[in-house]
């Protein structure tokens, strides 16, 4: 899904801001990663259907910016979006923008479920997964790029081919050491913010489940999140560290998280489907 907006104008223009950094082959710092990520973000929200409704996005920004603001350091601009997509899919784009799609929210019961996607997704931005990876790809391919930078003649378009390499290596899907690390961190997360943590495993099961169920409609999830029982342990595992006292202390499910719900389902869905 990621793949097709990369090769935008936009993800050119971001492939020529990162020619850079690209020299420096060093993590990108906050303001670079936030200008990146709005680029990013205004693409994807011209390509794909987005919900529109005000009080759908009014509640989901509250329950994404409860999560945030407790774990942000960086005092980021948060954003949380519906894409009004069937698929089960969530992701997030750095500098603090996170999108969830319809299907997915369906399938949740109740409001943790959603939170522990949400407080996932929150982490692969607050521990900058993308942007270690995008380092990465930028180390691997220093020499070349550089070879075009100072000697554009010799390479005829390649530094940017390597450049867009470098970029989209940091919107691909996240290796399982970091799915990992964010399933840890989504768990401290969402228990920082009063919310349950025992919905992130309850809605790993939803969505194992529905992947015995009906394969198809899990690929874009499965795809970009590798998923197996382990995960659903490490998670128990995690929470299992927690005070009892405090866990039964935490909020499960509200009513404002159904009446979200409600609001969602009761509108119609998108007829236009995504410009490539």
């Amino acid at each position: 899904m990621i793949g097709s907006i990369q090769r935008t104008s936009t993800g050119r223009r971001i492939a020529l801001a990162g020619a850079a950094l690209l020299l420096a082959a060093c993590v990108p710092g906050t303001s670079e990663e936030v200008a990146m990520g709005n680029a990013y973000a205004q693409q994807i929200e011209r390509e794909l259907p987005m919900v529109q409704d005000p009080e759908v996005l009014r509640y989901i920004n509250v329950l994404g910016d409860s999560i945030a603001r407790v774990v942000d350091d960086r005092s980021l601009s948060w954003r949380f979006n519906v894409v009004d997509m069937n698929e089960i899919n969530a992701f997030a784009v750095p500098g603090g923008h996170i999108y969830v799609n319809r299907g997915l929210i369906e399938k949740t019961t109740n409001m943790s479920e959603l939170a522990g996607v949400l407080g996932h997704e929150i982490a692969h931005v607050t521990q900058r997964h993308s942007m270690k990876q995008m380092a990465a790809a930028q180390r691997a391919n220093l020499g070349m790029t550089g070879l075009c930078i100072f000697a554009p003649s010799m390479c005829q378009g390649v530094a940017g081919t390597v450049v867009q390499a470098g970029a989209s290596a940091g919107f691909a899907k996240f290796s399982r050491d970091d799915e990992t690390e964010s399933d840890r961190y989504g768990v401290m997360y969402v228990t920082r913010a009063g919310i349950d943590p025992r919905g992130m495993p309850s809605m790993f099961r939803i969505l194992l489940r529905e992947r015995e169920r009906n394969p198809g409609a899990m690929e874009a999830w499965f795809s970009s999140h590798p998923m197996e029982e382990s995960r659903v342990r490490t998670t128990e595992e995690e929470i299992a560290r927690i005070d009892p006292v405090v866990l039964n202390s935490l909020t499960r499910d509200t009513r404002s998280f159904q009446a979200f719900k409600a609001r969602l389902a009761s509108l119609p869905r998108s007829a236009t489907p995504a410009r490539r």
